[in-house]
């Protein structure tokens, strides 16, 4: 059955590698099944609107019936598709934030409630540290690649810990474990709106 939009329905961002010659084998079989969960959760799946691990979650969204929404890099959708060569497919709407990929990146982060991290290179470490700063509820895929390590070094080495950050190496945990603090986020951002009224 076919998802459709509802106010106030869970976004979750997939960030990961366009180029995925360095994830590994299992990397598309788990960004796809990333993907079938964010749907199978009722949530709504947004992407940088690219090739590799982003557009292998949209897969499996749309796969699942979800939906899934791009942010890309470009002004429009001849310049998405002739300068920056990406695709359209797999995607129910994409918005052109025609600020290059980090403008975009930044844009891409915000507009989520929860993001997740597969496999990744310097753009992926880009929105993990603009969604660490924002404090949202983040998950890390772990797997064949080098990016949870990594990822797990910059946390450590940032002398700022987090709780509302989790690693796992099964996606669909990963998803339900997120989906879980991005509810329990609302829950407390809510209270403290109605506390400062």
């Amino acid at each position: 059955m076919e998802q459709t939009y509802m106010p106030g329905q869970i976004k979750i961002g997939v960030a990961g590698a366009a180029e995925t010659g360095h994830c590994g084998i299992d990397a598309e079989e788990k960004g796809k099944e990333l993907g079938r969960q964010i749907a199978q959760q009722g949530a709504i799946l947004l992407t940088g609107a690219t090739t590799g691990f982003p557009m292998w979650s949209a897969m499996g969204a749309k796969e699942a019936g979800g939906l899934s929404v791009g942010l890309s890099p470009a002004t429009g959708e001849k310049e998405h598709i002739e300068t920056y060569n990406l695709p359209l497919e797999y995607m129910d709407m994409i918005v052109y934030t025609g600020f290059g990929y980090p403008g975009r990146d930044i844009i891409f982060t915000h507009s989520t409630d929860g993001m997740l991290f597969g496999c990744g290179r310097i753009g992926t470490i880009h929105e993990f540290t603009v969604a660490f700063e924002d404090g949202k509820p983040i998950g890390i895929l772990e797997g064949a690649w080098e990016t949870d390590e990594v990822l797990h070094d910059i946390i450590n080495n940032g002398h700022r810990p987090s709780d509302m950050i989790i690693f796992d190496s099964d996606p669909k945990a990963l998803v339900e474990r997120v989906v879980e603090m991005v509810k329990k986020d609302r829950v407390k951002r809510a209270g403290f709106h109605v506390a400062a009224l």
